[in-house]
């Protein structure tokens, strides 16, 4: 099976309450850039370009919960970035109008990301 069609069996298997806001959130990330991949790591959907770039932690069922990995996001300035940490932020998107809403700001950050590395 290819890393794709892992995390289809995947998101086929999962329960969980918000399964069609993180579905929603996996079609925007993927669509953001054509360079990004994605495969099940940390159990989890998680996609990468180069490296890690960000990570859905599904361990609870209140929000959408996003772990961008990328040292890169540290410098990223956006009212959906959450976290003061040097190499990592959050974003949380507590149902459908939120990630509708904010649709474009995340393709802004997955654009940004991407930037970053291919200048590395």
């Amino acid at each position: 099976m290819t890393d794709t069609e892992k995390v289809n069996a995947y998101m086929k298997a999962l329960e969980h309450p918000l399964k069609a806001e993180i579905e929603a959130v996996r079609t925007i990330i993927l669509k953001a850039s054509d360079k990004i991949a994605e495969r099940v790591k940390w159990n989890a959907p998680s996609f990468y370009y180069k490296n890690d770039l960000v990570t859905f932690n599904q361990r609870t069922d209140k929000h959408v919960h996003l772990v961008f990995h990328h040292i890169a996001v540290a410098s990223i300035q956006s009212p959906i970035l959450e976290g003061e940490y040097k190499d990592r932020r959050m974003t949380y998107f507590k149902n459908m109008d939120a990630i509708k809403a904010n649709k474009k700001e995340l393709e802004r950050i997955i654009n940004e990301l991407v930037k970053a590395m291919d200048a590395e």
